[in-house]
């Protein structure tokens, strides 16, 4: 017997769509539609506690999209999970009644621990599983999620630093543009960076030192740009200096330089330094040599989590 699922996770900067048919008998799990959209929904939010206006517009029209490939793909249930931006927000009453408008389903706020767990279960499901411990690194537009495990998560650690949230803080303009990137913006990320690591290392198990596996658009972002490509990048080693070759030369570019470069989506233009500037801090506290890019994460461990028991394939490898 078969099912068909879509799972929505929305967070501070992109929102993504994975629908999926499971064979309740064998477990296996067929992706049927992987879509994603930059919205920036945590756009002010760190400044306001609120959403912005424009942001809810942009978010409610991918949603309507995503209605369209729902209804067509005639999937039987439906879940939404929202993260970050949405759990930091006081009121979120709007946001709760656009998505169930248009989707038909009231919004998931889950925790930190919670995302954390949901994407080790994605991003190691189709991962060699190796003979010691992994830990993955999400890092979100406003906070980054540390796990780590061998065949299951067994600890957890969600940091309040993202793209988003220190590139609003430090780096944009009134408008939310970066531009030109001073030295003196680049400190004071990677003091924020600095602080919220020395707390992370000191909550997780770090002995041996675990495999570090990277999910989410700055991990692979930042693989497509140091390999000129989108394609192919699911299971590829990023070197840390690798890491430091593709960060300076988004720090030392300009808006338009950035976006000149061909695989870096436009709603990151702003963002991605930031997101180089953390997975970086993140390898040079860890002594890690390298990274493994995962295309998976949050939606494949949700769709796990909703009855299949395998992960399907990404599309594009």
């Amino acid at each position: 017997m078969t099912a068909r699922v879509a799972a929505v996770d929305c967070g501070t900067n992109s929102i993504r769509l994975l629908v999926v048919e499971c064979d309740a008998d064998t477990g296996e799990v067929t992706e049927l539609a992987r879509q994603s959209r930059i919205v920036r929904l945590g756009q002010g939010v760190g400044r306001t506690g609120r959403f912005a206006p424009e942001a809810l517009r942009r978010t409610f029209a991918a949603c309507a999209e995503f209605a369209d490939v729902i209804g067509t793909l005639r999937a039987e249930r439906v879940v939404f999970v929202a993260t970050s931006a949405t759990r930091d927000v006081a009121e979120r009453a709007e946001f709760f009644a656009g998505v169930e408008r248009i989707l038909g389903v009231v919004p998931e706020v889950i925790s930190g621990d919670e995302e954390a767990r949901l994407s080790y279960a994605g991003a190691t499901g189709s991962l060699p599983a190796g003979s010691g411990p992994r830990l993955v690194l999400d890092i979100g537009g406003g906070s980054t999620e540390f796990v780590i495990g061998t065949t299951e998560a067994t600890a957890s650690v969600s940091l309040n630093i993202g793209s988003v949230r220190l590139a609003e803080r430090y780096l944009a303009d009134a408008t939310g543009a970066v531009d030109r990137i001073t030295p003196e913006g680049v400190a004071a990320v990677r003091r924020d960076i600095g602080t919220a690591l020395g707390e992370a290392m000191t909550r997780l198990p770090l002995e041996p030192r675990p495999a570090l596996i990277g999910v989410g658009g700055s991990v692979t972002t930042l693989a497509a740009v140091r390999r000129g490509t989108k394609k192919g990048v699911h299971g590829v080693r990023l070197g840390i200096d690798d890491v430091r070759a593709v960060g300076r030369r988004l720090i030392e570019a300009d808006r338009a330089e950035r976006a000149a470069i061909h695989v870096i989506e436009p709603g990151r233009v702003d963002v991605i330094p930031v997101g180089g500037l953390i997975l970086l801090g993140v390898m040079e506290r860890l002594g890690a040599p390298e990274i493994v890019v995962s295309r998976r994460g949050l939606l494949d461990g949700l769709v796990r989590r909703l009855g299949g028991r395998s992960v399907p394939t990404p599309s594009g490898l």
